[in-house]
């Protein structure tokens, strides 16, 4: 059977209209982590329309629907999109910006419920498949796990799978262009906090005091050395400060007693994980010891490196083939820098995740701005795709 292309998604000037009347829709009405009551409600009425059987209530408003194709096969495949939007205040200027005070779809999840549910639209009128999709509309991927939640609450007992694919816009890069690759390919995401504390006191008087915000300001300034001296040179991870909390602001002749410095730590291994926990607590110690003071880490590992399979990629990566050329596929590309919580489902399933572009015009905004929106060109190229992703793995 011939790659389903973006132009012939396009011929259908209804559908595309369609599409984007409703990316618009959810873009003017963003609901942030496990509040996507409205979203889901519209992701299961127009599944429920397609004739898609759905499931409600996993991670609280997740949404999974699922179709079965005309042919027998034994092969089960899942297909993800994120629904959840930003507390970020929008500033696009745009006739269907955020009408929700301080929320706005920054990072395109809008577009990414909206390609999912075209796909979904189309494999049901033509279900030329042998096997089954579920489609996966999950809440809360920023921040708060909500794929991990979903399979706590029995995401993948209730729809066992052969394997599970994910897309994400990928901002500023040119439309359509196609970027994955086997093994790591987004980072762990953890969150750090260390605490120093001393006695503080008149910051006229600083030989009376224990002052914390000393081996504060050593360890930030230091900080860096990790990365430089303790991680291998063939190996990536990052590690940023920000956020730091001390004393008052109308009490500046003060020496506060406590300094509180928090960051991100991104890495791609379990054993740079693991060094990167041991390096910043040991670090902040070495730090406070020789002034009196103290210094305790709060380690929180937030989302696991998202780890994609090979077989997977080769099939993701054919897909996108069929959708857009090979020009504007690289099945190789470099590790990306940020995190994200489909990494979960990829430690419990095989999978491939892939970032398309979503234009890298003068218009363009990187994602999580207050001026970012998702490019509505990319709609007939996202459906495309997952079209011929459920051809690559059930196709006749």
């Amino acid at each position: 059977m011939p790659s389903i292309t973006p132009d012939a998604l396009r011929a259908d000037s209804d559908f595309i209209t369609r599409l984007t009347e409703l990316r618009h829709d959810i873009h003017r009405h963003p609901e942030t982590a496990f509040e996507e009551v409205r979203t889901s409600g519209i992701v299961a009425e127009r599944l429920l329309a397609m004739g898609i059987e759905i499931h409600r209530g996993l991670g609280r408003t997740g949404v999974v629907g699922t179709l079965k194709g005309r042919h027998p096969g034994n092969r089960t495949i899942a297909l993800r999109a994120d629904m959840d939007a930003l507390f970020i205040e929008e500033q696009t200027g745009l006739p269907y910006a955020s009408e929700v005070p301080g929320k706005m779809h920054a990072c395109g999840h809008d577009g990414h419920t909206t390609m999912l549910l075209g796909a979904a639209e189309k494999l049901a009128a033509d279900p030329d498949f042998a096997g089954t999709v579920h489609f996966i509309f999950q809440p809360a991927e920023e921040g708060l796990g909500g794929a991990r939640v979903m399979i706590e609450d029995g995401l993948f007992d209730l729809f066992p799978c052969d394997a599970v694919y994910g897309v994400h816009n990928g901002p500023k890069e040119p439309l359509g262009q196609v970027r994955t690759r086997a093994g790591a390919f987004m980072s762990a995401g953890d969150t750090w906090e260390v605490i120093f504390e001393g006695s503080g006191g008149h910051g006229a008087m600083p030989h009376a005091a224990s002052d914390p915000t000393v081996p504060a300001g050593q360890f930030i300034a230091a900080l860096s050395q990790i990365i430089s001296r303790k991680v291998p040179a063939t190996e990536a991870a990052v590690i940023s400060v920000g956020h730091i909390d001390a004393g008052s602001y109308d009490s500046p002749n003060i020496i506060p007693s406590r300094v509180v410095v928090r960051g991100t730590a991104r890495s791609y291994r379990p054993e740079i994980r693991d060094l990167l926990e041991q390096s910043i607590g040991a670090f902040a110690e070495s730090c406070a010891a020789p002034h009196g003071t103290t210094a305790r880490l709060i380690y929180t590992r937030r989302y696991p490196p998202l780890v994609n399979t090979a077989a997977e990629v080769q099939r993701a990566a054919a897909a996108a083939t069929g959708t857009v050329g090979a020009e504007l596929v690289d099945p190789d590309a470099p590790l990306a820098g940020g995190s994200e919580d489909f990494s979960f489902m990829l430690e419990k399933v095989p999978g491939a995740y892939v970032m398309i572009g979503n234009g890298d015009g003068p218009g363009s905004a990187f994602v999580h701005t207050p001026k970012f929106d998702f490019n509505d060109a990319l709609i007939p190229i996202g459906v495309a795709y997952w079209m011929n992703v459920v051809q690559a793995e059930l196709g006749l």
